[in-house]
């Protein structure tokens, strides 16, 4: 899908798959959002219920080629298509896998508008 922008602001769509203990994973929607503005370094993932996790943009790019892990976000690749992003709250753990190309895309769309705002 092609980025939606308000203003500078990016966002993407994306399909995750809740990766749990049941055999069969859930698909579910994610807003990829970036906002140059307030903080040019984070992203953000909206899930369903306007559940928002905020991380720094080089984390998820880090984590796509090897492990990496800031605070409650981990990320890492899994194979050569997809990549999995781990999140940490007081009441458990959630892990989303996703498609690298649609993150690929995502921080694409994000380095564009950040070069397109410089003098």
């Amino acid at each position: 899908m092609s980025p939606t922008a308000e203003g500078h602001e990016i966002q993407d769509h994306a399909k995750g798959r809740i990766i749990s203990d049941a055999p069969l994973s859930r698909p579910v929607p994610v807003a990829l959002r970036y906002d140059p503005g307030p903080e040019p370094a984070t992203v953000r993932f909206v899930f369903p219920g306007n559940i928002e996790w905020s991380f720094p943009r080089d984390l998820l790019e880090t984590g796509m080629r090897a492990p990496a892990r800031r605070g409650d976000v981990s990320v890492w690749p899994c194979g050569r298509v997809q990549t999995v992003v781990e999140f940490h709250t007081a009441d458990g753990v959630a892990v989303v896998q996703f498609d690298t190309t649609a993150l690929l895309r995502f921080l694409k769309h994000t380095y564009a508008v950040t070069a397109s705002m410089a003098p």
